[in-house]
C-alpha cells in the first residue's frame, strides 16, 4: 500500500502544482480551495508512504512524479516548449524514479 499512497501522493503533487497557477495568488476562492485540498492530500499520503519507504527515496520518487506531471502538464496543455533536450530531461527524471522503485525495499 506504502506505493500506491507515494504514487497517488505524487499525482496530488501535480495537482496542487497546477493549481497554484490558477488560485492567482490565492485571490480566486475555488481553485484556492481545490489546491490546498490537494496539498493537504499529497502531504497526508507521503506521510502514510514514509510509514514503510525510506524518507530519501519516498521524498524524491514524491518530487519527480510532481516534476514530470507538472511539466507534462505544462507543455500539453499551456502549450510550453517540448523540445527534444527537454523531453530527454524528463525522461532521466522517469528513469531516475523507476531506478528508485526498483532498488527499493518494500
Amino acid at each position: 500500500m506504502a506505493w500506491i499512497y507515494l504514487f497517488v501522493a505524487g499525482l496530488l503533487e501535480v495537482g496542487w502544482a497546477v493549481g497554484l497557477k490558477y488560485t492567482h495568488g490565492f485571490t480566486r476562492l475555488v481553485p484556492s480551495v481545490l489546491t490546498l485540498a490537494a496539498m493537504s492530500g499529497s502531504v497526508g499520503l507521503l506521510g502514510l508512504a514514509l510509514r514503510n519507504l525510506p524518507l530519501g527515496t519516498a521524498y524524491a520518487i514524491w518530487t519527480g512524479i510532481g516534476t514530470v506531471g507538472t511539466a507534462i502538464f505544462g507543455m500539453l496543455v499551456l502549450g510550453e516548449p517540448a523540445g527534444a533536450m527537454r523531453l530527454g530531461c524528463i525522461a532521466l527524471i522517469v528513469a531516475g524514479i523507476l531506478g528508485l522503485k526498483l532498488l527499493s525495499p518494500g
